[in-house]
């Protein structure tokens, strides 16, 4: 199966000119979890840290979460 859903949050925060370290010391959030976020290398994400990254990015859900469809129905 296809990811279906792909992280912009590396992008986000390369839009607002900012850094991990940056992200993770305003929001008091572990810098490795933002990190992890940042590289992709996480398979999920607490909403608590999508509401901080959405209000510290100045943007909603789907800006930091992009849905592309597949052909196929998730398993």
């Amino acid at each position: 199966m296809a990811i279906m859903i792909i992280n912009e949050v590396s992008t986000m925060i390369g839009k607002r000119k900012t850094s991990v370290a940056e992200v993770a010391k305003n929001l008091h959030v572990k810098y490795e979890t933002i990190q992890n976020l940042y590289l992709d290398k996480t398979q999920s994400i607490k909403f608590k840290i999508l509401n901080k990254l959405c209000w510290y990015l100045d943007c909603e859900p789907k800006d930091l979460l992009r849905y592309v469809p597949d052909d196929k129905p998730p398993v």
